[in-house]
């Protein structure tokens, strides 16, 4: 199991809160140092069945000034997340082949 993780985000860490009360293991991903290759976020998208803009946090400065109102294709969309991980919603739990965002935390539960 694996958490993908910010640290400065509340809702992450309420998430890692009910991963670490489950007493299972999983793996603490801080996508902000350890950004997400192109691959592993579209796995990710698949796994979450979502589209790539469900994806995106659309609040973020960065896409407001650089993607906002722009019609993009998905593969611009998963480029920029890339690019610039803050713009990628999160916490985002994955297991056993199944995807959460977890937003409310409690989703994350689904899944354990």
């Amino acid at each position: 199991m694996k958490i993908y993780h910010n640290p400065r985000c509340g809702k992450s860490r309420e998430g890692l809160a009910i991963l670490k009360e489950s007493k299972l293991p999983f793996e603490i991903i801080n996508y902000l140092e350890t950004p997400l290759s192109k691959d592993e976020l579209i796995e990710i998208i698949k796994l979450l069945d979502i589209s790539p803009i469900d994806l995106v946090r659309k609040n973020e400065t960065i896409w407001k000034e650089n993607y906002k109102g722009k019609n993009s294709p998905d593969s611009e969309i998963i480029t920029a997340m890339v690019e610039n991980p803050k713009l990628i919603e999160r916490p985002i739990v994955v297991n056993k082949g199944k995807a959460v965002i977890g937003r409310p935390p409690e989703l994350i539960k689904s899944i354990l």
